[in-house]
């Protein structure tokens, strides 16, 4: 019996891999090797002592803990989490993971190797930024290879244009299947500069998507912000370096500009095959980002050439091309109400702690009365559309 009902498809948006430390260092370039650091747990409940244990046993948990793990049945996605999780690094235990599961296809992205590439410093060289970026890829490539249900998502940073198309070449040719993009300015461009639209167009011919996703830009807002006068506040794991209060209440922002500044510099207006979401960032700001766009789009066009060459309102573009995933916490059922059913996908963040123990049941339990052909495009049909290739 598999965690998730066998009487309908589930395709998993958000899925990881919890990284050893040598996960960019291994497979880096050799010219790059020693300027690449080891991918570091200092901002996570993971322990130095756990991740120490792991890399003493040769890089992988013992027999006993795997049996462990799979002696929990349709109770793994409960009790599984971190880099304890089944599957966690070692590929061959996360298909025994996703046999488990019963998801027919998962996403799987990084979790704590992509703040080299991602980074934003004007002071880190771009050889070392787009070399982490192909160490990454190259692992990602061969962690899925053997499953054709784990499908890799690679990270491109955009800040030099001619370097990203060099990275997506490579992304394309090593069989990843989508792209994930830091949700910030591209260096000094918005990611509608016409610099880029080569970049956008190679994504919508060859049917690859492009990704956002928490961690692609600083997940902290600016410390004055916080500056109140009262004592830190700890964030939401009992510490000081991940998400706080202030933080998730405006996490929204970077996606929402970014997609943004892709519907109103004309992106997904020129490219209609070019398919994208947004995932681990919530999505109870979507129902209201559509609302405002068009309105912008509607009002500003009299004075605004860029606007009114577009075919389509910002709504319809956003419905027919991007897709969001809610926290497993949002009321999804709402959010369909206040918008429409196409635009959601079902995520379960394993082996992440924030995914919850059961979330398919949380979903189940907001989405209530509604009928099959709603759950049928949360759990599977949204997802085939913006993956057209997934569908077995």
């Amino acid at each position: 019996m598999t965690y998730a009902p066998a009487d309908r498809p589930f395709y998993d948006a958000d899925s990881h891999i919890m990284e050893l430390p040598d996960f960019l260092k291994r497979y880096a370039d050799p010219g790059l090797r020693d300027e690449i650091p080891e991918v570091s747990y200092s901002a996570s409940i993971v322990t130095d002592d756990e991740v120490a244990v792991i890399m003493a046993q040769g890089g992988r948990h013992s027999d006993e803990h795997v049996a462990t793990q799979i002696a929990l049945g349709d109770r793994l996605i409960e009790s599984s989490k971190e880099i304890q999780a089944l599957g966690a690094f070692d590929s061959r235990d996360r298909s025994r993971a996703l046999d488990m599961l019963g998801f027919r296809k998962q996403l799987v992205f990084a979790t704590h190797s992509v703040a080299m590439p991602f980074s934003a410093s004007s002071r880190l060289e771009n050889r070392l930024r787009y070399g982490a970026a192909r160490a990454h890829n190259r692992h990602m490539a061969d962690f899925c290879q053997a499953d054709d249900r784990l499908m890799g998502v690679a990270v491109v940073p955009l800040d030099d244009p001619d370097l990203a198309m060099l990275e997506l070449d490579f992304v394309l040719a090593n069989g990843l299947e989508a792209v994930w993009i830091p949700h910030r300015p591209c260096g000094d461009r918005s990611p509608g500069h016409v610099d880029l639209d080569p970049f956008w167009a190679r994504l919508a011919e060859s049917g690859t998507p492009f990704l956002l996703h928490v961690g692609g830009a600083p997940l902290q807002l600016a410390k004055a912000w916080m500056n109140n006068g009262r004592p830190p506040t700890k964030d939401w794991l009992g510490g000081g370096e991940n998400l706080r209060t202030k933080d998730i209440a405006l996490l929204h922002e970077g996606p929402e500009a970014f997609l943004t500044m892709m519907v109103l510099d004309g992106v997904l207006e020129r490219h209609p095959g070019l398919r994208g979401a947004s995932v681990e960032l919530g999505a109870g700001w979507v129902p209201e980002l559509l609302r405002r766009l068009d309105w912008v789009v509607k009002h500003w066009s009299r004075n605004d050439a860029n606007l009114q060459g577009l075919s389509r309102t910002p709504s319809e573009q956003i419905t027919q091309q991007l897709a969001f995933t809610p926290f497993v916490f949002e009321e999804v059922g709402n959010l369909i109400d206040q918008s429409n059913a196409d635009l959601y996908l079902f995520s379960s963040d394993y082996p992440h702690i924030e995914g919850g123990r059961n979330p398919i049941a949380r979903f189940e339990s907001v989405l209530g009365d509604r009928d099959s052909a709603v759950r049928d495009r949360f759990y599977a049909e949204n997802f085939l559309r913006i993956f057209p290739d997934a569908r077995v």
